[in-house]
């Protein structure tokens, strides 16, 4: 059973009804890219601008559910075309809203089990595992479970390693463009594999809208 009428036939008969246009692969990794690039660099900034000031009042992990929370905030008004069809806002905002905070919660808690790179690593693994899950099941597309699974684990680690390699590089002689670097590099490799994730899961809906 899908999650918020997010199967393939309801989206095709949306999509069908409103005229709606269907994102290529290619349009989709761009919107996936740029928009959670945006999105990324956004919510890294309570972190690398207010760090100082959050840590002593909410905690690592709370401040890191503030970062959680700008990144829920302001996703869906840049992603939400992901979803074909019309009413994808408040579809988007419901079904990425469930799966970011699981994400989030399995990366914190990888991070703060082993911290370093195994925890990122763990946080990466069980968080990218639990948001292909429920993405899967919310289109009806659990075939595809392994290749949802890897495009967000792969695309999202690479972004992450890359992302905390420049900062490493940046952070003696330009603290906020290394940490907000960390966000871009993110920002790409995630948003990459949502923009990948987000097609597979709907490669039904546009077989019924091609007629097939």
């Amino acid at each position: 059973m899908s999650w918020f009428q997010l199967d393939p036939k309801s989206i095709a008969a949306r999509a069908r009804t409103a005229g709606s246009p269907v994102p290529s692969l290619g349009a989709s990794l761009t919107r996936g890219v740029i928009g959670f690039t945006l999105v990324s660099v956004a919510g890294f900034v309570p972190w690398a601008v207010f760090g100082q000031q959050l840590r002593p009042l909410v905690g690592e992990s709370g401040m890191y559910g503030v970062c959680a929370l700008v990144f829920l905030a302001l996703t869906s008004p840049l992603l939400h075309r992901l979803i074909i069809g019309p009413g994808s806002v408040s579809r988007f905002y419901k079904l990425f809203g469930l799966a970011f905070t699981a994400y989030s919660a399995a990366w914190i808690a990888g991070w703060m089990a082993l911290r370093g790179h195994p925890g990122s690593l763990a946080g990466l693994f069980f968080g990218t595992m639990v948001m292909a899950c429920m993405l899967v099941a919310a289109f009806d597309a659990l075939r595809i479970i392994v290749k949802v699974f890897l495009a967000l684990f792969v695309l999202n680690t690479v972004g992450y390693f890359v992302g905390g390699f420049s900062e490493a590089a940046l952070i003696k002689e330009h603290a906020l463009a290394a940490k907000l670097s960390w966000g871009v590099f993110y920002g790409i490799g995630l948003g990459a594999g949502l923009g990948l994730a987000f097609h597979f899961c709907q490669a039904q809906a546009r077989k019924l809208l091609a007629g097939g």
